[in-house]
């Protein structure tokens, strides 16, 4: 049915989609809303550990803790460092943190108690404990009491047992191990040690122990190391002299058998092949330069006589005006210039050019005769140092051969001298080692200092209230936040009008309060729904049972909450009816939602306007509304529509109100409702009571895998969705639709039943009708949160 040409399914707003936020900017309303929201919870959190935190402080004993310091200093090892061979290193973090872990030995630890008796002293071997640590010890003493004794336990205790069997001395360094705390102090060479314990005085006598025992054990590891080393070296020392004077030895019989003699460090042999060598490289070189002066004065005048005169380039000795040649071309230059001259001015048949050329050409001719000497000069010239270098590499040769086996005995003796070298050399260097580590061992002298020693405390160092207080305040808020986002993560639930019109796009109808009654009360009590229908219908129930103030309709109370949203579904009915006739059905997505007392109550507000209104219990699996009223039917719906018979004859009447409902009586199991709710019968019925009633309510099955509803929807002219505030899922009801378009398009709207007032306001938006809802009190007879 359509209003003002508009179709039904026009009143579904589009959804907004996804259950998760819209946008990528980060919502300060939402956030803020939700944690005034579980504010309570963490608030609840803070303080239950807050609570813990004080039984802590109240039950744990008071811890003392004493500090002395030491100092690490180079310059006290001066002395030492002047008289020995190696110099002490100084200081980086790794070896601080090293000498930290000595303070922590369990050596150092024995030390004490020996010294302090501590494996004797009651008292510190069994201080007092906190409740807490009382408590885990009852834990672990029953577990390891019910658990087998050959089971492996990996807890905290198997350390303490273990210690524990190894005697009191070794438990008592056990104990003084766990409560030292040794540290240094900044980027210095300063080590605080602190240790802690439920005695003052037995705090500062540990903690001056400490430092005592750590002084001695440094000298007592110095004096032993260098005792060691002298020992060590002592022994080496002989071995090491007896196999030096044996090499010596060697290296000189060696030199005698092999008559191995030597000037200037270097064999007679290799003195000789050095010199030969030298000059066979500077002969090579004056044959190089002689060949190369042949072959370019051979190419030169292979040429001819022109080319030699003017490409021809003397040696540097020669190129001079007192030599031959360079007389020579300095007179045929002359001449050429005088030639090229008078060539210019009078031509080059001129008498005095001929004659010029004529001279010319005789100047050429001698100056190729001098450079024909030249060449076979310097051809003489290679032959000669040609010769030279052929005598030195047969010199060479032979030299080489006779030298041959003095290398090789040379080698030979330079491996005997250097072992012999090193051993001395190594000698020497352990010689003296030796007596500066024997100079050592008398100087008592250490690098750690006590400079600070250890005070009576005067106040405990622990517990500390602020610390505890703050941390479980801390740990409070992150419990709190947590258990509150686990909340927030967990509340995919119809709670706000804001819900129903984004999430599904729904119209939202209204809220039904859970304390007026609609909903909870009417199901989670028994004998509600039958005081209800009793009221509405005169059905005889007992009188302790009748409490007709529980029944919160718009006749009973029309200034409720409920009243006004029942009100408001008829009114949104009526837009939709048009004033006709119609079937208004009323479905939720999950079982129990108050859906079937809804629709009791919204029948009933109908008929307060004078219309008659028919209640059909469609819910023919499971029909509430019928076994609410616990009173035998010979017939109902079922009847009606498979058997024929009149179903004016079963209806139930309330003449007061013009209020009637058909009831569906169940006689075994019915398996095909679906069918009958869609059969041409149905459709008839509902055609006939149309005729007679003006509003045809119908309380339908759940629309979740029950297929009632979807089968009935043709049938239908308005359909009415009630969820649970809090209860029913947003994402199954968007899927319901989604699936079901006949129902989607039918939807009149949304009522949210059993909503809890009081907490309604924390989950509407700021500037909602949620947030103001305790301005309207005025307006209603209930009390609003």
């Amino acid at each position: 049915m359509n209003h003002a040409g508009v179709p039904l399914s026009n009143l579904m707003l589009p959804p907004r989609g996804n259950e998760g936020p819209q946008d990528d900017l980060v919502d300060l309303e939402k956030l803020l809303a939700i944690a005034l929201r579980q504010a309570k919870t963490v608030a609840v959190c803070v303080v239950c550990t807050i609570v813990v935190g004080l039984l802590l402080l109240a039950t744990t004993p008071a811890t003392y803790t004493a500090e002395s310091r030491v100092l690490i200093d180079e310059r006290l090892d001066r002395i030492v460092d002047e008289t020995s061979v190696t110099t002490t290193t100084l200081l980086n973090d790794a070896s601080l943190e090293s000498q930290i872990q000595i303070l922590r030995s369990n050596r150092l630890a024995l030390s004490i108690v020996d010294a302090l008796n501590l494996h004797k002293n009651e008292r510190f071997l069994n201080p007092p404990k906190s409740a807490v640590s009382q408590i885990i010890g009852t834990i672990r003493a029953i577990k390891n009491t019910v658990l087998p004794s050959s089971s492996k336990i990996a807890d905290a205790s198997e350390a303490d047992e273990k210690v524990a069997d190894a005697g009191e001395r070794q438990l008592a360094a056990y104990i003084l191990q766990k409560s030292i705390f040794p540290q240094r102090v900044g980027r210095s060479h300063v080590i605080n040690i602190a240790y802690s314990s439920h005695n003052s005085l037995q705090s500062k006598t540990i903690a001056n122990a400490y430092a005592e025992a750590y002084l001695e054990d440094q000298l007592n590891a110095n004096f032993e190391a260098r005792e060691q080393a002298a020992v060590w070296l002592e022994g080496r020392l002989t071995e090491l002299r007896q196999s030096s004077q044996n090499a010596a030895l060697i290296v000189e019989q060696y030199r005698s058998e092999k008559g191995l003699t030597a000037t200037r460090g270097e064999l007679l042999a290799g003195q000789q092949l050095s010199d030969l060598a030298s000059q066979l490289i500077e002969a090579k070189s004056d044959t190089a330069r002689a060949l190369a002066r042949t072959r370019q004065f051979n190419q030169i005048l292979e040429q001819g006589v022109d080319y030699a005169v003017q490409n021809a380039a003397l040696p540097t000795e020669m190129q001079t005006d007192e030599s031959t040649i360079g007389r020579l071309k300095t007179s045929y230059i002359n001449v050429s210039r005088r030639e090229s001259d008078i060539t210019q001015q009078f031509g080059k048949d001129h008498p005095q050019a001929i004659a010029l050329r004529d001279e010319q050409n005789q100047l050429s001719k001698e100056i190729f005769r001098e450079l024909s000497v030249l060449a076979t000069s310097f051809q003489n010239e290679y032959e000669v140092a040609l010769s030279r270098e052929t005598a030195l590499q047969e010199n060479i040769d032979i030299a080489s051969g006779r030298n041959t086996e003095a290398r090789q005995n040379e080698v030979e003796l330079r491996k005997l001298e250097q072992r012999a070298a090193a051993l001395s050399t190594l000698y020497n260097t352990f010689l003296t080692r030796y007596e500066q580590s024997a100079q050592e061992s008398s100087f008592p002298v250490s690098k750690v200092r006590v400079i600070s020693e250890a005070g009576l405390p005067r106040a405990p160092s622990g517990p500390s209230s602020k610390l505890v207080l703050g941390l479980a305040i801390v740990l409070g808020l992150m419990i709190g936040c947590c258990v509150g986002a686990l909340n927030e993560f967990n509340e995919r639930f119809f709670r706000t009008a804001n819900d129903v019109r984004e999430r599904i796009g729904a119209k939202f109808l209204g809220y039904i309060p859970a304390k007026t009654s609609l909903g909870i009360e009417t199901l989670e009590k028994p004998g509600r729904w039958k005081r209800l229908i009793g009221f509405l219908f005169h059905k005889k129930v007992k009188r302790a049972e009748f409490q007709p103030r529980r029944l919160v309709t718009g006749l009973e109370k029309p200034g409720t909450i409920s009243a006004e949203t029942l009100r408001n579904t008829k009114l949104a009915a009526d837009v939709v009816l048009r004033g006709e006739s119609g079937v208004i059905a009323l479905v939720s997505a999950l079982p129990n939602e108050g859906k079937s007392t809804t629709a009791l109550n919204f029948a009933a507000q109908l008929a307060a306007g004078g219309e008659k209104v028919l209640l059909l219990d469609c819910d023919l699996r499971n029909p509430g509304l019928t076994r609410s009223l616990n009173a035998q039917f010979e017939f109902g719906l079922i009847e009606a529509l498979i058997e024929g018979k009149p179903w004016r004859s079963a209806l139930m009447k309330n003449d007061a109100r013009n209020f009637y409902f058909l009831p569906a009586v169940i006689r075994g199991q019915f398996t095909h409702s679906d069918q009958l709710l869609a059969s041409s019968t149905m459709r008839d019925f509902l055609n006939d009571a149309k005729s007679e009633f003006s509003y045809i309510v119908v309380d339908l099955p759940p629309i979740g895998p029950v297929i009632d509803a979807a089968a009935f929807a043709p049938l239908i002219d308005a359909l009415v969705l009630v969820v649970e505030w809090g209860k029913t899922p947003r994402k199954l009801v968007r899927s319901i639709l989604a699936d079901e378009p006949q129902i989607r398009e039918k939807l009149l709207g949304v009522l949210i039943n059993k909503v809890d007032m009081s907490q309604l306001g924390k989950f509407g938006a700021f500037g909602s009708s949620e947030k103001h809802l305790h301005r309207y009190a005025s307006y209603y007879t209930e009390e609003i949160a």
